[in-house]
């Protein structure tokens, strides 16, 4: 009598070929619904690499967070401020955190409600205290004090107001990045530079600047940032959307967990609907 063939030469039967077809179709279904490029920068707590070559950071993590909920598949884009504004207008980037809604940005991005403030404080070498007595940025140009500041970067109605002048932007030193601004202010080529209090004490900390260089009181803005969308590859909906989950990240407690990860205060609050 002849024998049967083994198990794994019979006939495929008509369900198993079924199932065959629906696994090799998964992929394509399990996909995220869309892919969003962000960008980051080395600017801590908001984004840096983490100790483990990572890409994080509060602001970095809330953004993923609600993109993957979300279904997106988020890709990170490094590169300076001012080039991050050109490519969200011309659509080679998605989303830009940290950016403040000015006119003319409107025209090229959609902005979500403000979500993180943080105070821009001007900063000094320490030997230069004695002869400190600034109450404005306003007083500090007209007694001839050099400013450093970063391409792009809008640092308040103030610093807004001042580069109408002439004379004010033949003595201002842009540059790209933060990180040359402490060195150039440690070095005497410029008087003084503005950022965020909270990352100019980790840069000054671990470039071992923070004894050389100090803050002073004056706050040259407070306002409070937002993430910008691409008018380019993004519609209202979807930022309506992301300020739906961003509300539901808050309710149930991820968004102060986040912030508590990089041991922000659990206070400040996200917008919330009226």
């Amino acid at each position: 009598m002849a024998s049967s063939p083994p198990r794994s030469l019979r006939r495929p039967i008509p369900w198993a070929l079924a199932l065959l077809a629906l696994a090799l179709s998964l992929p394509a279904w399990a996909a995220p619904t869309c892919t969003k490029r962000l960008r980051w920068s080395d600017d801590p707590p908001y984004s840096m690499r983490l100790p483990d070559g990572r890409i994080g950071g509060w602001t970095v993590d809330l953004a993923q967070a609600v993109l993957q909920r979300m279904g997106c598949q988020v890709v990170l884009e490094e590169m300076p401020f001012a080039r991050a504004l050109a490519e969200l207008k011309s659509g080679r980037l998605d989303l830009l955190d940290g950016a403040f809604p000015l006119p003319e940005r409107q025209t090229f991005a959609y902005f979500s409600k403000p979500m993180v403030r943080s105070r821009n404080l001007v900063f000094i070498r320490e030997s230069d205290r004695p002869r400190y007595r600034g109450q404005s940025l306003e007083e500090l140009h007209r007694e001839g004090w050099i400013f450093g500041a970063q391409v792009g970067v809008m640092y308040g109605p103030a610093y807004a107001a001042l580069q109408g002048e002439e004379r004010f932007r033949a003595r201002l030193q842009l540059v790209p990045r933060r990180s040359s601004l402490w060195q150039m202010l440690a070095l005497g080529r410029v008087d003084l530079v503005m950022a965020d209090e909270l990352t100019a004490a980790h840069e000054l900390a671990h470039a071992q600047l923070n004894t050389r260089i100090v803050a002073t009181p004056l706050v040259v803005s407070a306002e409070p940032a937002a993430m910008a969308f691409s008018k380019a590859t993004t519609d209202l909906a979807f930022v309506q959307r992301y300020e739906a989950t961003l509300l539901a990240l808050q309710a149930d407690g991820t968004y102060q967990r986040l912030r508590q990860r990089y041991g922000l205060p659990a206070a400040e609050q996200p917008p919330t609907k009226p």
